[in-house]
């Protein structure tokens, strides 16, 4: 992953809750209004369909540079162009996945306990996706590991942290201060009326939350 790569937003496209919106376009405009990274999420849809969508994406972040991450098809990664590729527990290694997409490739690893997270650090994941933090109808069967299996993620790994579940505008600031790098969002993007405008206030909520300070990682391993 990019050394200077940036977590601290990032947009989840699901095509369950698009609501017949063109993804590519809502891509654009996520990245456009402050996500840093997308990722596309597409487990109903048609191989095919899947892959010409994710290239659509791929061709809408270009000129912004917001990396794409494609979720769980390894293949549908390779195929489109991705930038990289987000897998959970059943899903493929990160080691295999990385033969096939390179050293280059942006990989990141679903976790929900810190022997999970330490995993995928020895396996060379760029990052973990830590959840669920808070309670989610997006992934019912993630079980939820709360705020303090949050900071105990946090203090086992150096790995970049992506908190995931239930965040809101309203959490958000409590899981940046337990560690987290960056916080993925799904339903108060997707189910926004404006996915752009939404994004924009998250990233002025985080940007706030940053600007207040939270422990640094020495501090969180020591405390």
């Amino acid at each position: 992953m990019p050394a200077d790569m940036d977590l601290s937003l990032y947009a989840i496209v699901d095509e369950e809750l698009l609501g017949g919106r063109d993804p590519a376009a809502v891509a654009e405009s996520l990245a456009h209004n402050g996500a840093s990274v997308v990722q596309y999420r597409a487990k109903r849809l048609a191989s095919r369909e899947f892959l010409r969508r994710a290239r659509a994406m791929r061709d809408a972040l270009a000129q912004s540079k917001v990396p794409l991450i494609i979720n769980d098809r390894l293949d549908v990664a390779l195929l489109s162009g991705a930038d990289g590729v987000h897998v959970g527990q059943d899903d493929v290694r990160v080691t295999d996945a990385r033969i096939l997409m390179g050293e280059r490739a942006v990989i990141g690893m679903s976790v929900s306990t810190a022997t999970e997270a330490l995993e995928a650090e020895e396996d060379g994941a760029d990052y973990v996706g830590a959840g669920a933090v808070f309670p989610t109808g997006t992934k019912s069967d993630v079980p939820l590991m709360g705020i303090q299996g949050l900071r105990l993620i946090r203090a086992s790994v150096k790995l970049p942290l992506v908190a995931i579940g239930g965040l809101t505008r309203s959490n958000a600031a409590e899981a940046l201060a337990a560690g987290a790098d960056g916080l993925a969002f799904i339903s108060e993007l997707m189910r926004a009326q404006d996915p752009g405008t939404a994004a924009r206030e998250l990233r002025r909520i985080i940007e706030a939350a940053k600007r207040r300070g939270r422990p640094g990682r020495e501090e969180q391993r020591s405390g």
